[in-house]
């Protein structure tokens, strides 16, 4: 009897899910509130400007790379994936800037400008960071159920090199000396929402990934690798269903066994939740069937950090502006403590400005620029009326920007979209506005976070930013591949994605479907 599995939501997760369960044999349906697929990672236009909703650095293509050969396609073939050089641009108040380049060499001498003894730090960070990242990826593909999977062979082999007691900043000061060095390979927490003076040191990893794999700008944006999964997924069989609101989850007992929507009833051998973690558990699931993860409880987590947005179509095209810039504020520590604190609006903030149009010009009319430039900020507490000071705040955004150099923007504006913390909590369904789900702290990691296989209910799994291993596009891409090959075990279906062909890491040596070599 065939199977059937429903998927919550076509984000990442949920696309990267539906491709690998498709190849089990089961019936897979994927559920989307809205009218496109991506979730956070859609795109959208405006009078002929296209952006990104949110990512904008395609990291680390390999996880990606293997499910589509999985599914007997290239990723190269459906997307065109660019690589950048420069990575991005460095600004800081403080004084100085960093060109981030590809090649070693050239950006040790950049590094040199800023001061001479951290460019002889590079090397030895890139061999640790390769040794860590060996060491660590065993352990990103294992999906932690248990607690006795903290005794695994992988995680003591890892645990002295991974140094979980040191922060990002503290792990880099023993490489780097320069306040704005360290910057450098730290200010990429914010893609976990996180503070380099909190995060763990194990995320040093992600500036790594950046300089051993490429920072890589999907053309069409990273909504284009968003509608290649779908046309994958739906090749093979999968129904994707935009528009369609999963409004309750039918259980019996513990154990879910459909969703409705407004359009029917859907049953369900296997439920796949990749919309966001604590809105999805709050809205759909009632508090009396969740033991570890009850509302209560979800009230005491921490949460990441939100952004507030501007989404801008200019006129003409933004001469010497790099595809990415961050503009780093001089009191960085204090800009970090105002978003963690999260009552006020931070005065003085770093601003990431993505200007695509260089590397990609048909997002933009002819002659024209699309921008995207976010701020991040704190997430909803209550302390903040976002309708009332958004206007005031996109002021003061562009007031900053002219501050380092982008003078003229206000007058070139052609079309404009602004997102706050509030529009990311109501329009976008996100808990609180916490645009990287929960914090990915200590006590919030691995074991410590909702499990792949939900642990509070039957034939329920997660897949997203909210469960094991985290948020970031290429490590939801891993937890989809966890939570496929869980599911497929439960159901007994099979898992062709994994084979003899697998190496010691569980990452495929050769295509396992499709005859590609």
């Amino acid at each position: 009897m065939e199977r059937q599995v429903v998927i919550i939501g076509a984000g990442p997760g949920g696309l990267a899910s539906a491709m690998l369960l498709a190849l089990t044999g089961a019936k897979v349906t994927v559920l989307e509130r809205q009218d496109r697929v991506g979730g956070r990672s859609a795109g959208f236009a405006l009078d002929g400007y296209r952006f990104d909703s949110g990512p904008t650095f395609f990291l680390y293509p390999r996880i990606l790379e293997e499910i589509f050969e999985a599914c007997g396609r290239r990723l190269s073939d459906e997307v065109d994936l660019i690589r950048l050089d420069p990575l991005y641009r460095l600004v800081f108040e403080a004084g100085g800037e960093l060109r981030v380049h590809a090649e070693m060499k050239a950006l040790m001498a950049e590094i040199a400008r800023l001061d001479p003894r951290d460019a002889q730090g590079l090397p030895r960070f890139l061999a640790d960071n390769r040794a860590k990242m060996e060491l660590f990826r065993p352990i990103l593909e294992t999906d932690f159920s248990s607690p006795w999977a903290l005794a695994s062979l992988p995680m003591l082999k890892a645990l002295g090199r991974l140094s979980p007691q040191r922060s990002v900043d503290r792990d880099l000061s023993r490489y780097f000396q320069d306040p704005r060095v360290r910057l450098a390979f730290s200010f990429q927490s914010k893609y976990l929402g996180m503070s380099p003076f909190r995060c763990p040191s194990l995320f040093t990893i992600l500036s790594f990934l950046e300089h051993e794999h490429g920072v890589f700008h999907p053309r069409g944006g990273t909504e284009a690798v968003m509608e290649a999964m779908r046309r994958v997924a739906e090749s093979l069989g999968v129904t994707v269903r935009l528009n369609e609101t999963v409004r309750h989850i039918r259980f019996q007992g513990r154990r879910a066994v459909g969703v409705r929507t407004e359009a029917g009833e859907y049953p369900a051998d296997a439920l796949v939740i990749n919309a966001d973690f604590a809105r999805a558990m709050t809205t759909l699931v009632p508090d009396d069937l969740r033991r570890r993860w009850s509302d209560a409880r979800i009230a005491t987590k921490k949460f990441s950090c939100s952004t507030f947005m501007l989404y801008l179509g200019i006129e003409g095209r933004m001469e010497g502006l790099d595809h990415h810039t961050v503009y780093l504020a001089e009191d960085y520590a204090r800009n970090l403590a105002e978003i963690e604190d999260g009552r006020e609006m931070p005065r003085r903030p770093s601003i990431y400005v993505q200007n695509a149009c260089v590397s990609d010009p048909d997002l933009a009319p002819p002659g024209g620029s699309t921008l995207y430039i976010l701020v991040p900020v704190g997430h909803q507490r209550g302390h903040i009326d976002w309708a009332a000071e958004a206007p005031g705040y996109r002021r003061l955004v562009l007031d900053r920007l002219a501050g380092f150099g982008l003078t003229d923007l206000e007058r070139r504006i052609r079309v404009e979209r602004v997102v706050t913390p509030a529009d990311w909590d109501r329009h976008f369904a996100v808990h609180r506005g916490a645009t990287f789900n929960l914090a990915h702290s200590l006590d919030q990691m691995l074991h410590l976070r909702p499990h792949n296989r939900f642990e509070d209910l039957d034939g329920v799994y997660l897949v997203g930013g909210g469960t094991h291993p985290g948020s970031g596009l290429p490590v939801i891409f891993e937890g989809a591949r966890i939570t496929s090959r869980l599911l497929a075990s439960e159901l007994g279906l099979p898992t062709p994605w994994r084979s003899e062909t697998m190496g010691l890491s569980g990452l495929p040596k050769r295509a396992v479907a499709g005859g590609l070599a």
